[in-house]
């Protein structure tokens, strides 16, 4: 985990914010993760790809969480990640998006698929999502 993303996750979510998980790994094993983690209390649900093979593109899953949620896509959504499946899936779901340096993408990767934003730090990622 990465240093202060509990803390972001804690402001957001006393903010009132709609916190998802959308992930191209398998969601019982997202679920798992999340829940071992500590931070399934910040999260209103966890979606990712099944196991049988269905629901593995980054945008089904991004579209499909949204549905699940009852969330119209709009101009207050934000798809938070990494790597370029991350910024893939926002753009062809129709979402912003926020390609983060601090993880396994590199600014070469994620500025290819263009991403509505970046950040370098989690710092940066607080100060574009509030």
């Amino acid at each position: 985990m990465y240093p202060f993303i509990p803390e972001l996750l804690e402001k957001l979510h006393t903010i009132g914010k709609t916190l998802l998980v959308a992930t191209s790994k398998p969601t019982v094993f997202a679920e798992k993760v999340v829940h071992n983690s500590g931070l399934i209390k910040y999260f209103a649900n966890v979606a990712g790809s099944n196991l049988d093979g269905g629901r593995i593109k980054k945008h089904e899953i991004i579209e499909f969480i949204l549905k699940e949620n009852n969330i119209l896509i709009n101009d207050s959504i934000v798809m938070v990640g990494d790597r370029k499946h991350d910024i893939i899936g926002a753009n062809k779901a129709g979402v912003d998006s926020v390609g983060v340096l601090y993880g396994y993408g590199s600014i070469e990767e994620l500025e290819r698929y263009n991403p509505t934003y970046t950040a370098e730090s989690v710092s940066e990622l607080e100060y574009i999502l509030l």
